[in-house]
């Protein structure tokens, strides 16, 4: 198997447990849970998953952060594209099997642990309040990803810091839009239930890839020296 071709199972599986898990445990046991576990259920998953791929793909599961690595030139252009299209797959399969999960309870299915904004979700925030929160969640969380994988040195806390990173984002980011900063993740959920959920996805295909672009601009001027 070819090294390319093992970067993008691993994406391919990476996204999907954390859609599978994240999503998941939103979907059948968020109110038990409450925000901080479902924040951590999404860490949780990066962390299993940056300590598993994270030698073969680098375990961005994310196309924002398979983005900023783009911009940063981290990643190719060839291989921007196939961890891009691997992590799609992988959200909608996981999505999918989640979906047969609860379609299994004979109910109607009416959350996959969706993104979304306005009444009747969360706190009903706009639409352009919820561009705004992803583009600062998603620059945040990128950026700290940036920061930590710049030195090997931090390789063996580098997944528990993003991980928690991303536990961190969530906590103030569910009430307001589900919190994506992932593309991917959001994609997979809203394919699958159709209705508002996919009529509002552009705000979280866009939103994270333009605070990953920032994030890795940023990165580049703040951090001149290391971003070398």
């Amino acid at each position: 198997m070819s090294g390319s071709f093992r970067k993008y199972i691993a994406e391919c599986l990476g996204t999907f447990v954390l859609v599978l898990f994240g999503c998941g445990s939103a979907a059948t046991a968020g109110g038990e849970l409450g925000y901080l576990g479902i924040a951590f259920a999404f860490g949780l998953a990066i962390v299993a998953m940056a300590y598993v791929i994270g030698p073969i793909s680098g375990c961005h599961i994310n196309p924002a952060v398979s983005f900023a690595m783009l911009i940063s030139r981290k990643l190719s252009g060839k291989d921007f594209a196939g961890y891009v299209i691997s992590q799609v797959i992988g959200a909608i399969a996981g999505s999918a099997l989640l979906y047969a999960i609860m379609d299994s309870t004979g109910k109607a299915v009416t959350s996959l642990g969706q993104n979304g904004f306005g009444e009747g979700y969360g706190i009903g925030i706009s639409a352009f309040m919820a561009i705004v929160v992803e583009i600062v969640l998603t620059f945040v969380f990128i950026y700290t990803i940036l920061g930590v994988t710049s030195s090997e040195s931090n390789g063996r806390v580098a997944g528990l810091v993003i991980g928690l990173t991303l536990v961190f984002v969530h906590i103030l980011g569910i009430g307001l839009t589900g919190t994506s900063v992932n593309p991917a993740r959001s994609l997979g959920p809203a394919v699958l239930l159709g209705g508002d959920a996919l009529s509002q996805v552009w705000v979280f295909l866009a939103a994270p890839l333009a605070g990953g672009a920032l994030a890795a601009i940023a990165y580049r001027l703040l951090n001149a020296n290391r971003a070398k």
